[in-house]
């Protein structure tokens, strides 16, 4: 049976991190090493480890063989493995599932990051979503975990941010292309609806409802294709919209409190931990 020499998982690492950060600098200081070290790992990887050139230059930028894309895609993967290993070994409670409540509107701009960064610590858990909106989401008692928005002075549980609700509309929308200005929100239940048509009739602005979902995402279609205006949190708002405000003659809008809500019946290692992602998401 042939030997072949072990793969240092520090070699991969670093090797990852040059991939990852365009360079032997960059990676050095990703990683909290000095250039040199970097470097010298990475000639040992190449000469004596895999006898296979890792890295070719193009001008001044550094870029990777053909053998060394073939290795990152392996080596993402052991370092994947190997995580799992420790942490399913060194933290065997970390281990079952938690259920987490969350309007929709959060579910694209806040939780990608904050879910993959915990699977990448926590493999073992399974994450099970439920999206409501928020004041369906008051009344379960079933979650674990719920991120809901509250008015101000009305907060409970842990504020994770506050925001400005803005006015948002498509590029091209013209506010004054009509005397009834059309309004693209979520179901009558949500407070950023009233508060907005309240905004309006205090102002004498003519207005209609439009077009309703409890579905962010079909809201800002409906904005993208210039059919109406809608008013969300600032966060939410796609760079191809343009935020808009008393100079178009909108009246002003407050900011609201997005908590995060632990149930105290099924508190647990798990759920502590997948809170603080969460916060820490939510604080980016």
């Amino acid at each position: 049976m042939a030997h072949y020499p072990v793969i240092d998982s520090e070699l991969l690492r670093s090797f990852v991190a040059i991939a990852d950060h365009g360079g032997f600098t960059r990676a050095a200081e990703a990683l909290n090493r000095t250039q040199s070290a970097i470097s010298m790992q990475m000639k040992r990887l190449e000469d004596d480890v895999l006898e296979r050139p890792l890295f070719q230059k193009d001008g001044r930028q550094l870029s990777l063989t053909a053998e060394g894309q073939l290795l990152l895609g392996y080596a993402r993967r052991i370092l994947k493995l190997q995580g799992e290993v420790l942490n399913s070994l060194r933290a065997p409670h970390m281990v079952g599932s938690v259920r987490v409540g969350t309007p929709d509107d959060y579910v694209m701009r806040f939780l990608p990051e904050v879910l993959s960064r915990f699977a990448q610590a926590y493999p073992m858990v399974q994450v099970e979503m439920h999206c409501e909106p928020s004041y369906q989401l008051l009344q379960r008692k079933d979650l674990d975990l719920t991120i809901v928005t509250r008015q101000p002075g009305q907060e409970i549980g842990q504020l994770l941010r506050q925001e400005q609700i803005v006015w948002a509309q498509a590029a091209g929308f013209d506010l004054h292309r009509s005397d009834v200005l059309p309004l693209a929100m979520f179901n009558a239940d949500c407070f950023c609806r009233e508060w907005a048509c309240n905004a309006l009739d205090t102002m004498g602005r003519d207005y209609r409802v439009a077009y309703t979902s409890p579905s962010l995402s079909a809201i800002m279609a409906v904005v993208g294709a210039g059919l109406a205006l809608t008013a969300q949190l600032q966060s939410l708002i796609p760079a191809h919209m343009r935020i808009v405000g008393k100079e178009e003659g909108l009246p002003d809008m407050p900011s609201a409190s997005i908590v995060l809500l632990r149930n105290p019946q099924t508190r647990s290692p798990i759920t502590e931990c997948l809170a603080e992602h969460i916060a820490e998401g939510f604080r980016l």
